[in-house]
């Protein structure tokens, strides 16, 4: 998969360095796949949640994070669309339009 922004990733490291190691494992991870629908994903990443068509938010850290993405599985595309706290996540009002 091509991840649309790696920068965006390294400014939540630098933001977050307690989430460092597991947000790099995510983007390695997700860059060297090739999800072709979300059952790929699942296979990985077995605590995934998949919300409305393309949005995917995975448990970063235990839990404590939480990074949500848009997948465009016939394009081979990530888009990062937000990283942050679960309790931050938890107040979020529509996670499919994110």
């Amino acid at each position: 998969m091509h991840i649309l922004k790696k920068k965006t990733i390294l400014e939540y490291v630098e933001n977050h360095p307690d989430a460092k190691n597991q947000l790099l494992s995510w983007y390695h991870d997700a860059n060297s796949s090739d999800w072709k629908e979300p059952l790929d994903i699942k296979r990985t990443y077995s605590n995934v949640d998949f919300v409305g068509d393309k949005v995917v938010v995975f448990d970063i850290k235990g839990n404590t994070y939480r990074l949500i993405v848009r997948v465009e599985y016939q394009f081979g595309k990530v888009f990062i669309r937000w990283f942050g706290t679960h309790a931050e996540y938890d107040k979020l009002s529509d996670v499919a339009q994110i």
